[in-house]
């Protein structure tokens, strides 16, 4: 069985397509090809997976200016003609589309060779490729019940957020010695998405001096992005607190079975990934994604999972008096772990990989019926 498996841009985009061709690589032996951008953290993360992977000269529409749409447009032309070679060589069985704007030549060009797309959909808000790719999917796998109405209600399943197995599977006493951190010590996982946030990183500085009266009592673990490492490493330093900051995580299941308290955007893979762990956590939605993090984020607060700050309220006082609340209440915290775990989805990525087997079977019984003359 060949699968491609096109999208990415983000991390949201990407992990849930790695989770899925796991699955398929288990379930049916599936050689699996990674179809995205070379700007995109496909091109970082896949390759050190293990899976292959191909470049299309793919580029976003959405909010730039004329020129750079008509920038855009040019390049949409040319990964449709990259996608259409790509295709007519591999002759895969199924596309999966992730979302993000590397997915669009790739389904578009799917649907004109018949065949079978299925689209994965993370957000309650659905995003704008998917949004047109949905008209043209097989079948759209959602996580959110609330995304149904964006899409043709007979193509939809509600599968939840494929979450990667080995997310699931992390365990504690090598993650400590991984990170350097002190085993039994209240643990604060902070990161703001593959490339880092400023505004969270900067309130996270600010909020150290606002913890000086626990710091013997905290830790953490920090993803900052590239170009805030070097400051908020030092922020940590000179104020004497004990912390692993680093540019960029690849073994985030070591780093979330560390954490007691995450602290994030909320993306939703990262809430797939939260709620199949049971991890409370302080979401701090991105400001520039439209809705979607704003109504992912609400639906864990609104369940008792999670705390909510909103970008625009993020300083280092409001964070210092969230963290320090949480240290210092467990039984708070417990619950909170508990109600994540209630709305996780941890089967998220077979059920998933078994609606892309059912596209399959499909067009083999009904390619084997017109052989037979029965169409």
């Amino acid at each position: 069985m060949r699968v491609i498996i096109a999208g990415g841009g983000s991390g949201g985009h990407l992990f849930p397509g790695i989770a899925v061709a796991e699955e398929l690589i288990k379930k049916a032996r599936a050689e699996v090809l990674f179809v995205g951008s070379e700007k995109g953290i496909e091109s970082r993360v896949v390759p050190k997976k293990g899976y292959r992977i191909r470049y299309l000269p793919a580029e976003g529409v959405m909010g730039k200016s004329l020129s750079g749409k008509l920038k855009a447009l040019y390049k949409l032309a040319l990964s449709l003609f990259e996608a259409r070679r790509l295709l007519s060589s591999t002759r895969p069985d199924i596309v999966i589309g992730t979302g993000g704007y590397a997915s669009v030549s790739p389904v578009l060009v799917a649907r004109l060779m018949s065949i079978p797309v299925l689209i994965m959909e993370q957000n309650v808000v659905p995003g704008a490729a998917n949004k047109l790719l949905g008209k043209l999917a097989n079948a759209v796998a959602l996580t959110y019940q609330e995304s149904i109405t964006a899409f043709a209600k007979p193509k939809c399943y509600l599968t939840g957020n494929p979450v990667r197995p080995e997310i699931i599977s992390g365990s504690h006493k090598p993650s400590y010695e991984l990170f350097g951190l002190e085993p039994g010590l209240f643990t604060v996982f902070i990161f703001g998405g593959s490339s880092g946030s400023r505004s969270i990183n900067n309130a996270m500085i600010n909020a150290l001096n606002y913890m000086l009266d626990v710091r013997e009592s905290v830790q953490f673990l920090h993803q900052t992005g590239e170009q805030d490492y070097q400051s908020v490493r030092e922020a940590y330093r000179k104020l004497g607190f004990r912390a692993m900051v680093v540019p960029f995580i690849y073994q985030m299941p070591e780093a979330y079975s560390v954490a007691d308290l995450v602290v994030s955007r909320a993306g939703a893979t990262t809430l797939a990934e939260l709620t199949a762990l049971g991890k409370p956590s302080i979401l701090i939605p991105y400001p520039h994604a439209g809705e979607h993090q704003d109504f992912n984020a609400r639906k864990l607060e609104e369940f008792g999972a999670a705390r909510l700050i909103r970008d625009r309220e993020l300083t280092g006082e409001v964070l210092s008096a969230e963290l320090k609340k949480l240290l210092n209440s467990p039984g708070e915290r417990n619950e909170m772990g508990t109600k994540s775990k209630a709305i996780g989805k941890p089967d998220a990525a077979e059920r998933a990989a078994e609606l892309a087997l059912s596209l399959v079977r499909a067009r083999s019984r009904h390619s084997s019926q017109r052989r037979n003359g029965h169409v």
